[in-house]
C-alpha cells in the first residue's frame, strides 16, 4: 500500500487514506458515533480531481459504531455511485458487522469480510 500522508486523529478516531492500484483505501480505527461523523465524512468526501471514485473503507479497527456511522456511509455511497464510481467495506468487527446487517446495509453497499477480498471485489 502507498500512504497518502493524510491522518486525522480527533479524539478516539483515527483514519488513514492510501492508494491502492488506484482505489482509495481509508482505514478507521476507534469509534464512529456522532462526535466523530463529520471527521469520517470529511475523510470520505470526494476526491478534488473528480474522478471516478472508487473507494473501500477497512473497518477493521472499528470497535463500535452506532446509525451516524450508518448515515455517513449511506451518503458516501449515494455521493460515489452518483459519479459513477463504488464504495465497498472490509473487515467489519463483528459488532459492527451485526449492526451493518441489523439495518440491512450490506444490501447497499457491499461488505466484505476482508480487504483483499474488497479491493477485488
Amino acid at each position: 500500500m502507498k500512504d497518502t500522508d493524510e491522518a486525522v486523529r480527533p479524539g478516539p478516531l483515527s483514519i488513514r487514506t492510501d492508494c491502492v492500484d488506484g482505489i482509495r483505501v481509508v482505514t478507521v480505527h476507534g469509534e464512529i458515533d456522532h462526535t466523530s461523523r463529520d471527521t469520517l465524512h470529511r475523510a470520505l468526501a470526494p476526491a478534488p480531481d473528480g474522478g471516478q471514485p472508487r473507494t473501500v473503507i477497512d473497518l477493521g479497527g472499528v470497535s463500535f459504531m452506532d446509525s451516524s456511522g450508518v448515515n455517513v456511509l449511506i451518503a458516501a455511497h449515494q455521493s460515489a455511485t452518483g459519479a459513477d464510481g463504488w464504495l465497498r467495506l472490509a473487515d467489519p468487527q463483528e459488532s459492527v458487522l451485526r449492526l451493518v446487517r441489523l439495518v440491512g446495509l450490506d444490501t447497499v453497499i457491499p461488505c466484505h469480510p476482508t480487504l483483499r477480498q474488497a479491493l477485488h471485489g
